[in-house]
């Protein structure tokens, strides 16, 4: 004997068959729902969790310091390479030195990179001693910018190139120059002509025992 269909409080009345599929068809889908909310919610926390190991993970502390370049012994290697002497800028309170190395080429160079210390102060110049050059090895340096003027720094005559769009690509925007005895010397970059001029006068000195060696 077949059981009667309950009857349904909200109805009534037994469901009719169709009534019974749709409330089930109904409750699949609120359970489907609640479990992919459920999912997102498992994720997310993951996601959070992952991100706070990582943010507590990573050390704090001050950036790295760019590393040491020990200008006088690479200056010594250089003039024992050479056997001869070369031009070390002096670095005082205001200059760092980020590069110094011997670059080879048509012409062997002596090349210094120096910035300021101050982060403050922006720019920077690079000083280069070209071997057994003259004045017509500097465009080589400053993409074919000759000199358009000249200056006295410390009762000596520098060359004045001002590269313009030749040296945009460099961040070149102004350079001196001046021969050493036998050697060229070329200062050039994206400082004034007055910081340019400071440490050209910081190097006359070295510049004059080059001239009258010779």
């Amino acid at each position: 004997m077949n059981k009667p269909a309950p009857i349904v409080a909200e109805l009534g009345r037994p469901e009719t068959p169709e009534e019974t599929a749709a409330r089930k068809a109904e409750s699949s889908r609120a359970y489907r729902a609640s479990q992919n909310v459920r999912s997102l919610v498992a994720a997310l926390i993951v996601t959070l969790a992952v991100v706070a190991v990582i943010v507590f993970a990573v050390p704090r502390g001050e950036p790295a310091s760019a590393p040491h370049v020990d200008l006088p012994g690479i200056a010594a290697d250089v003039e024992s390479t050479m056997d001869r002497p070369v031009i070390v800028p002096e670095l005082g309170t205001f200059w760092r030195v980020n590069k110094a190395e011997l670059t080879s080429g048509s012409t062997v160079v002596w090349d210094v990179t120096l910035a300021p210390k101050d982060e403050d102060e922006r720019g920077f110049i690079k000083f280069a001693q070209a071997f057994d050059a003259d004045s017509s090895w500097a465009p080589q340096r400053l993409n074919g910018a000759a000199p358009t003027d000249s200056v006295t720094i410390d009762g000596r005559e520098w060359d004045v190139y001002e590269p313009g769009d030749a040296g945009a690509k460099q961040n070149v925007t102004y350079a001196i120059g001046s021969q050493a005895g036998s050697d060229y010397v070329l200062l050039y970059g994206s400082r004034s002509a007055d910081s340019t001029a400071e440490l050209a006068a910081s190097l006359t000195s070295q510049i004059d025992s080059l001239s009258e060696a010779e």
